[in-house]
């Protein structure tokens, strides 16, 4: 009996020290057979002993057949579902499970800053399979505040999230689903934010919202348009309290961002501060995008983005408009409303779409303006102009440049007598609910993309341009 390897040229290599053992072996199992023959044949108790030795043999082969198979060394049978080798996986790698449905989380937890801290976080995470997108640590002295984006199996809750991250020495642990939008890097995100706010002037609470979340921004003037006391003055390099920022505005007013489930870091404190520095070095921008409005009866008006320099424009508009027009839109003292034009027509509130005609004369305003974290849309024509399509054109391209902006409703106040505004927002084809107070009227759609998919991309458009 020899043992033959092959070495790692392919030839055949023959181990002599192994077949000399052998051999050796051999000789030694036919003198222990010659003697025991001899002992059998010609001893007194041979027939016994040879019994003895096969009750012995079947006992050993026995016990040799019970260890292998529970230690798993014997060879798998046609019943246990084992592959053939060709299609098992390669040694030292385990069977994966199935993927199933997953679930993105967007989390923040507070641990203790010191060594190791994160790394049990990590763990724990592990353990339950959540895989780990990305990683934020905001450094707060004693302790830090660690923000991830997690890819969790679908079966595991918020709840059993915040249990996982306790046990790991989390605390004060907030949770809530993500999208694919939260995959970009946070770097990445910043800068795409100053780009939108380089652009558009009235880009900047959506950028500031966009980039903090859930939040209410409201920013006050100096000199609010109905008279009384102004906003205080903050430092110039603003101020944080926990669940609130204060930033100084460009015109000199105050900038509030509001977030009360979840405290402000340091770390978002000054990137916001950078986006209201960017948008105050670069001064009063409109995009300059125009867009051709052609009426049924065939006059040709353009619409256009307003700003500031364009309120003598709208002042004389306000003039040519009749007292009940200007009462439909302002809701109070006609005499007050050029007052409100500074505000109205400032890209720090919202945008505003001005309708002109050829000569250049503007003969319809339209407002999207940020209030909080709701969205207003109000609408003005001159009367020479209304029941022409105008408001109706002005509206839609509002709503479209809201969807833009990621607002979920708008609102318009209106005066219940009002029946073209009120026509013109059932003609947006989208859920609306309606509330109505001392003839008071107040309007809420519901935004839908799908039904203004299609109908007039120019109204974003307008918006980049």
């Amino acid at each position: 009996m020899t043992d033959v390897t092959r070495a790692k040229n392919g030839r055949p290599v023959h181990h002599w020290r192994r077949d000399v053992v052998e051999l050796a072996a051999l000789f030694t199992a036919v003198a222990v057979a010659d003697a025991v023959a001899n002992l059998v044949g010609h001893g007194p108790d041979g027939p016994a002993l040879l019994l003895f030795s096969a009750v012995a043999l079947v006992a050993t082969a026995a016990f040799h057949t019970w260890w292998a198979r529970s230690h798993g060394h014997a060879p798998p049978t046609p019943d246990t579902g084992a592959r053939p080798p060709s299609a098992a996986q390669p040694a030292g790698h385990a069977e994966r499970p199935a993927c199933g449905p997953s679930a993105l989380w967007r989390m923040r937890t507070t641990v203790t800053d010191e060594p190791g801290s994160l790394a049990a976080l990590c763990t724990a995470l592990a353990g339950r399979r959540v895989d780990i997108l990305s990683l934020q640590t905001h450094p707060l002295g004693e302790t830090t505040v660690d923000e991830f984006l997690l890819r969790s199996p679908g079966d595991l809750a918020a709840d059993d999230l915040v249990r996982v991250v306790a046990s790991a020495g989390g605390t004060g642990t907030w949770i809530e689903r993500a999208d694919a939008h939260d995959l970009v890097d946070a770097p990445t995100r910043v800068l795409g934010l100053a780009t939108r706010t380089a652009l558009d002037a009235a880009e900047l609470p959506l950028a500031l919202r966009q980039l903090l979340g859930r939040c209410t921004i409201r920013q006050s003037p100096v000199a609010p348009p109905r008279g009384g006391r102004g906003a205080e003055a903050v430092p110039v390099e603003g101020v944080l309290e926990d669940t609130v920022m204060r930033l100084r505005a460009p015109e000199g007013g105050v900038l509030t961002v509001e977030r009360p489930h979840l405290p402000f870091t340091p770390t978002e404190f000054a990137r916001a501060r950078a986006l209201v520095e960017l948008d105050a070095r670069l001064g009063p921008r409109v995009p300059v995008g125009k867009d051709t409005l052609t009426l049924p009866e065939g006059n040709a008006l353009t619409i256009r983005r307003a700003d500031v320099g364009d309120v003598e424009a709208a002042k004389a508009m306000h003039e040519r408009c009749s007292t009940r027009t200007l009462a439909m839109r302002y809701h109070g003292p006609v005499g007050d409303a050029d007052r409100y034009l500074n505000h109205l027509l400032s890209p720090r509130f919202g945008r505003t779409l001005a309708v002109q005609t050829a000569s250049d004369r503007i003969v319809g305003l339209g407002h999207l303006l940020w209030d909080g974290d709701e969205t207003e849309v109000a609408l003005l024509v001159e009367d020479d102009w209304q029941r022409r399509g105008v408001g109706g054109e002005l509206l839609t391209r509002l709503v479209a440049m809201a969807v833009e902006a990621g607002c979920e409703s708008v609102y318009a106040v209106t005066q219940a007598s009002n029946t073209g505004m009120v026509a013109a927002m059932r003609g947006l084809a989208l859920p609306l609910d309606y509330q109505i107070e001392e003839g008071t009227l107040v309007i809420t759609a519901r935004l839908d993309p799908a039904p203004l998919a299609g109908r007039l991309p120019q109204g974003g458009q307008l918006a980049r341009d």
